[in-house]
């Protein structure tokens, strides 16, 4: 009995270490998604230090909407949009005013999952020695449900209606400010910043068409229906333009590669032959001690 606990209790420093050396490297690879500048928490009061880049905006199919971006971490520092108008073709400016700065909260909200996982790594020390399969299949499937939330805020886009549009703060950010025919909204898409540029026509109050006000969406369609104010509106064009984000792309990246190294320490700990033996060896040592 003493020969058989001393190897399980080889077999369980053995098994125990290579969770801990797994874990420590997850724990690495998630850390390159928040050492990278622009996808970091600022320190407060420092927030300026963060790059400044330029994105301009473009389509592959239309040109009615041109404009530049300016992002500086997870928020918009400035906005230059040229818009031509369909029925005339003159053309609109608009502009971010030089107080107002624009937070994407996807970024935010994703950038606060990564770092809801991070703590959960961080909660054990490098020194810690995982003791059960189970207990680093509790700890990576809370990482795995943090990072995936962080990766879907990058993916999906939120849905609204567009009565939300019309009254967003987002509206009143520009200078001149925005004619009432005509809503923006921006959003992330994987790795693409884009802007939709919404036109309306404003129904007659003895209208005989049929009204049926539209639901929520990330990108509404012409011929839309909404109710604001007493007035009824419907969307006449709709314009989408966008610009690649490279550092948006690399986030996604190590979202992936984050969640493929969780499941690799799972699949040692439950799928792999050799790690299923150790794990019984851990339950053997457990019930004979």
């Amino acid at each position: 009995l003493e020969i058989v606990k001393q190897q399980l209790g080889y077999d369980r420093q053995v098994v125990s270490q290579n969770f801990t050396t797994d874990a420590t490297n997850v724990r690495r690879r998630s850390w390159q998604m928040l050492e990278h500048q622009r996808f970091s928490m600022p320190t407060p009061g420092l927030e300026s230090q963060l790059k400044q880049e330029n994105f301009i905006l473009g389509s592959s199919t239309m040109d009615q909407v041109k404009g530049v971006l300016t992002l500086q971490g997870e928020a918009l520092t400035q906005a230059d949009i040229n818009l031509k108008v369909a029925k005339n073709s003159h053309v609109l400016h608009f502009q971010f005013r030089e107080d107002k700065h624009w937070k994407l909260q996807q970024i935010q909200d994703a950038r606060n999952h990564v770092n809801q996982a991070l703590q959960l790594l961080n909660s054990r020390d490098e020194s810690y020695c995982f003791k059960t399969g189970a207990e680093v299949n509790k700890l990576m499937d809370a990482v795995m449900l943090q990072l995936t939330r962080a990766r879907n805020r990058l993916t999906t886009p939120a849905s609204l209606t567009l009565p939300e549009l019309a009254t967003s703060g987002l509206m009143k950010m520009f200078t001149p400010p925005m004619p009432g025919d005509v809503m923006v909204n921006f959003y992330i898409n994987l790795s693409k910043l884009c802007l939709t540029v919404y036109q309306l026509h404003v129904l007659p109050p003895n209208t005989t068409k049929y009204f049926k006000p539209a639901g929520s969406s990330v990108l509404h369609s012409p011929g839309s229906m909404f109710e604001l104010n007493n007035n009824r509106f419907e969307v006449s064009h709709v314009h989408k333009v966008e610009c690649v984000v490279p550092w948006l792309n690399d986030t996604l990246v190590f979202f992936t590669i984050s969640l493929q190294l969780c499941q690799q320490l799972k699949d040692k700990v439950s799928v792999s032959p050799g790690n299923n033996s150790a794990r019984l060896h851990l339950k053997g040592t457990f019930l004979i001690l």
